[in-house]
């Protein structure tokens, strides 16, 4: 079961409300792939609470002066490394258990 912050449940002018950024500036950060709404069948985007305070840490990051390209580039590393380290324990249980694949 997930997490009510999970949910998609939220439209883009609450978001917008939420956050303080423009309805243009949610719209821009999902162009670029920082964000990813779902769709319902009408075509209104969706958000989650959890995509509410990755906007926000959106927001902080490009008043700091990063660009989206880096923070896109640190969010891809962050879930790279996530993985390599699921791996590695899959691989420690797995080796513990004597479980082969």
């Amino acid at each position: 079961m997930s997490s009510y912050k999970d949910q998609k449940v939220i439209t883009i002018g609450i978001v917008s409300e939420l956050t303080g950024l423009s309805e243009r500036q949610i719209r821009y950060y999902e162009e670029r792939q920082l964000i990813f709404p779902v769709r319902t069948a009408g075509k209104t985007r969706k958000y989650s609470f959890r995509d509410v305070e990755r906007l926000v840490d959106i927001a902080n990051k490009i008043e700091d002066g990063v660009g989206t390209f880096e923070i896109r580039k640190a969010e891809k590393k962050k879930q790279s490394t996530k993985e390599t380290r699921n791996r590695m324990l899959r691989g420690q249980i797995n080796a513990a258990f004597k479980i082969r694949n």
